[in-house]
């Protein structure tokens, strides 16, 4: 299934507190693994720490099939504040804390989570490709990336996955999905299911919804899913409903006159 479940939604407030309710977003984590869902999304940051500690109450020891990733790189100095820190020994130091949280022996995919400007890029992928080698992270990854930041990185090390904000209403990242596709890089798109009003009333993703059976928000995801091959959303939800809603976007098949639609809008 090219669908996967980001964890961050499960956090309390700001992403800064632990989850509220543990027992409902363990439940959540579960149910995600059952209905399919081979790619589970979290970092270091996100409460800090606690929604690593949550995956591993919830699921392990994991399925074989089933691939936590997880980032660094983007430390929390205080509540609402995410400051890129991308010091090579800093990120040994959140992998092996990630490791620990995890209760993992290797992360199969560690993504520098934000580009630190004060710290050459070769440098950051150059820790991670160390950590690599030594046998703790499988693949290396990066998050809100450009494609020359891509290229460079990969000059590093081979990069397996980027995750940059996309979804129909913020296409911004399309030279860097375009990229990915030609490269056969997974491309992992945060907030797949922009908020707003443009899932309601008579818009392109509610009636075109309408006339299949599904909802606005699994038309949003289908669209992603129709874009490239290479497109992985990983769209986050508390809620067990929600998170049925998303997994049954990937059965959906929209049609050449939809899809031209819904990239004119």
């Amino acid at each position: 299934m090219r669908i996967g479940f980001g964890a961050l939604r499960l956090c309390g407030p700001g992403a800064w507190e632990p989850a509220r309710d543990r027992d409902a977003a363990r439940a959540v984590l579960r149910r995600a693994v059952d209905l399919g869902v081979t790619v589970i999304d979290t970092a270091d940051s996100y409460g800090l720490g606690d929604n690593e500690e949550l995956i591993a109450e919830a699921l392990h020891p994991y399925p074989p099939e089933l691939v936590i990733a997880t980032k660094a790189g983007q430390s929390r100095p205080g509540r609402g504040r995410w400051v890129p820190l991308g010091r090579p020994e800093y990120l040994r130091q959140q992998a092996e804390l990630s490791l620990r949280r995890l209760r993992l022996e290797r992360i199969e995919l560690f993504l520098l989570h934000r580009v630190d400007p004060h710290v050459p890029l070769a440098d950051q992928v150059g820790a991670l490709a160390e950590l690599r080698d030594e046998g703790k992270i499988g693949h290396i990854g990066l998050s809100e990336v450009t494609v020359d930041q891509v290229v460079e990185a990969g000059r590093v090390a081979p990069i397996a996955s980027v995750q940059n904000l996309y979804n129909w209403t913020a296409r911004g990242h399309q030279g860097v999905l375009d990229h990915c596709t030609e490269n056969g890089i997974a491309f992992m798109p945060w907030l797949p299911v922009a908020g707003g009003d443009h899932g309601t009333g008579d818009g392109p993703l509610a009636s075109i919804g309408a006339g299949i059976g599904a909802t606005p928000t699994q038309v949003a995801l289908a669209w992603l899913l129709h874009r490239s091959p290479v497109v992985v959303p990983i769209p986050g939800t508390r809620s067990l409903d929600h998170l049925a809603e998303n997994v049954a976007a990937a059965a959906i098949e929209l049609t050449a006159a939809q899809l031209a639609r819904l990239d004119r809008a």
